[in-house]
This record gives C-alpha cells, sequence and structure tokens, in this order.
C-alpha cells in the first residue's frame, strides 16, 4: 500500500537501458522501514548488469552499495546492536534480508537464505517496487541487518560498507585473521585497496599486492601495502617478492578478488605449507584451474570461498572504518559524484574510466 508520495528513480529496463520514472512510496508493513537515499555508490556488479554481462529480472532499480536516513517505520525495528531504529537515523543495512530460520541461516550463511531478498538486485512488483540505491527512496524488508552510521564518517566513505568493505571483512575472518602474518592480495580495486588497509590495521607483518593496472597499484601504497607487482612484470616478479618478503617459504594468507583463473593459479603457488587462500573474486562463470589434490594435501593448504557476508561482518565493516577513515584516504575513491537525472552519465563514467567507485546522489528533499 503506498503513502501517497511519489518518488524518482532510475529504473534499469536493460543492457544500457535506464528510465527515470516516479514510483509510490509504500507505507512500512510490520519490521519495515522506509529510508531517504542519500548516497548511491556504483559496485563493479552494477557495472556488469548495465552492460548486460549478468543477468537480472527487469524492470529493476539498480544499486546495493546504499546509506540513507530513516524516514518511516513500521513497528518497532531494532539495529545489529538491538537498540531500536528511530526516525532521522543514518544507517547503512545489509546487502541482502534473510528469513534467521531456515537451513543456511540456522548454520551462519544467513548469506544463502532460502528466501533471500537483495537490494538492486530484485524485479520491481507492486507491493515492493523500491529496492535499490538509485532511487530516491528505498524499502527495506523485515530481516534486514541495519546499522547505524557515525557522524563522522562522511558519505563517500561509509557508502561502500555493506559490500565492498564488509565483504573484506568477511574475506579476513574466513581466512583466520592475520595478524604477524605475510597476506598476498590479488586485486588493487576497491575491494583490494580495502583489504591491504584492512590486513595492514590488524596487524599483518607485510602487505602485498599485485594488479595489472599501474595507477591502481600506486595507489595502494596509500592503503598499507609495502610490496606492490605489476602482474604485467610475469609471475616471476611476483615469486620474487615472495620469497624475500617470507624467507622462501611463501605467504600465509591470500585473498584473491580480482576474479582471474591465472591469479588463482598463481596464488596457490604463493602460500606456504599451512597457507590458507579466500576465493572472492570469481562472481562469474570462468574458465576451470587445474588443481593438483596431491599438491593440496602434502602442502596442508587451507581454501575457502565467500560470497557476500554475514551481519557480523557488516558491523565490523562500519567500526574499522570508523577507526581509520582519517588513517587511509578512503574519501578519495569515489571519484565523482552525479545526481540521479544523470545516472546514464555516472553508469558511463565508470566505465571508460574504471575508478574505484562512482556516487549517485538524489538531488530532491523527498
Amino acid at each position: 500500500m503506498t503513502n501517497g508520495t511519489e518518488v524518482k528513480a532510475a529504473v534499469f529496463l536493460g543492457p544500457g537501458m535506464l528510465e527515470l520514472q516516479r514510483l509510490g512510496a509504500p507505507e512500512p508493513d510490520e519490521g519495515e522501514l522506509l529510508v531517504r537515499v542519500t548516497c548511491c555508490t556504483l559496485c563493479g556488479s552494477d557495472l556488469h548488469t548495465y552492460q548486460g554481462h549478468r543477468a537480472v529480472d527487469v524492470p529493476t532499480i539498480l544499486g546495493h552499495e546504499i546509506l540513507g536516513e530513516v524516514r518511516r517505520i513500521g513497528g518497532r525495528v531494532t539495529d545489529l546492536a538491538g537498540r531500536p531504529i528511530e526516525i532521522g537515523d543514518r544507517v547503512t543495512w545489509s546487502v541482502a534480508a534473510h528469513c534467521g530460520d531456515c537451513f543456511y541461516c540456522e548454520r551462519g550463511v544467513p548469506q544463502k537464505c532460502v528466501s533471500l531478498r537483495k537490494y538492486g538486485h530484485e524485479r520491481i512488483t507492486r507491493d515492493h517496487a523500491l529496492s535499490g540505491g538509485l532511487a530516491e527512496m528505498c524499502h527495506l524488508a523485515p530481516g534486514t541487518s541495519l546499522i547505524r552510521v557515525p557522524d563522522a564518517l562522511i558519505d563517500n566513505v561509509a557508502c561502500p560498507a555493506n559490500c565492498a568493505t564488509a565483504t573484506v571483512a568477511g574475506a579476513l575472518r574466513t581466512g583466520g585473521g592475520c595478524r604477524d602474518d605475510v597476506v598476498l592480495v590479488q586485486g588493487a580495486g576497491m575491494l583490494g585497496l580495502t583489504a591491504c588497509a584492512m590486513a595492514a590495521r590488524r596487524g599483518a607483518r607485510r602487505v602485498i599486492v599485485c594488479d595489472v593496472d599501474d595507477a591502481r597499484l600506486a595507489r595502494a601504497e596509500s592503503f598499507g601495502a609495502q610490496d606492490r607487482v605489476s602482474v604485467r612484470e610475469g609471475a616471476e616478479r611476483l615469486d620474487e617478492v615472495i620469497r624475500y618478503a617470507t624467507d622462501g617459504r611463501g605467504v600465509d594468507l591470500a585473498v584473491e578478488l580480482s576474479g582471474s583463473p591465472d591469479a588463482v593459479a598463481h596464488g596457490l603457488n604463493a602460500l606456504r605449507i599451512g597457507g590458507r587462500y579466500v576465493w572472492v573474486g570469481a562472481v562469474s562463470p570462468t574458465p576451470p584451474v587445474e588443481i593438483h589434490p596431491e599438491f593440496i594435501v602434502r602442502r596442508l593448504l587451507n581454501i575457502h570461498g565467500l560470497h557476500n557476508y554475514t551481519p557480523a561482518d557488516l558491523a565490523d565493516a562500519v567500526d574499522f572504518l570508523e577507526q581509520s577513515a582519517d588513517r587511509y584516504p578512503f574519501g578519495e575513491l569515489v571519484t565523482r559524484t552525479f545526481a540521479l537525472e544523470d545516472v546514464e552519465a555516472a553508469f558511463r563514467y565508470a566505465i571508460d574510466t574504471r575508478p574505484p567507485r562512482v556516487a549517485v546522489t538524489p538531488t530532491d528533499g523527498v
């Protein structure tokens, strides 16, 4: 049921097709929220969808890295700390809503809930039209994990928290932490830079990052990476850096964030005996990677896959940004901000220039 208010939304109709429409804002039911979107950053998956490289049901509203201000509340809704949410709260929220009691929720992987509802990915329906960040309002479903955002965190720093930052927090958790470790980060985009900073902040002995893009590698120095290796120099150069940093043993932890099969193969060979490897980047089909079981067994390797994250990782992400925003230049990673009316220009700019992030903000108060 709508509350009589109409809001602007950039509706995605298919590859390369966005249309500004006015959609009715709902009156929240029990456990729901209506949030005014103050900022939405474009994630790599948004760009892939826009270009037709990733299938979604249309029409939909893209955008899942969202920051907002609570405008309406259905009944009593609490944040992850158990405190009641109030009108006017500045919040971010999990990339998906989950039920809390299905097979997967009960086993600690709520991101695979059987009734999962993902923001920025759902088809527009009569009952739930506003589920993405490229709109003036977002309608939050029950089972959405909410975090209040500290006032000290500016929008450009806080906005990627519920995707990029939380995913990295989940990767380091899955990898068993990184204190006193030599950590290899494969990929120096938004996630890779965040991983460098988070590993450095959490006591890694040394952080090595590799990428094909020299500009990204140069930026990684400001995010805590002591060694920056261009993949264009060949695997031998990376091997040399790792041998020097680890006395020939190999890295303790590697985090793969590029999605490249070649990176996976190189990462396996970079691990020390007993090393841990977390795969995050391969969220689209790739060619297979040859793996010899004996190599894994004899070297006691631990390999983990991570897709999205848990609510605790989101809380960890916001806490990390609050503690570290003055140490690492996260605000510089959003290179331009576009009005919602200029959303197509935002996508073109992001695709053409490949910055870590581009922001889209509504222009009118709602």
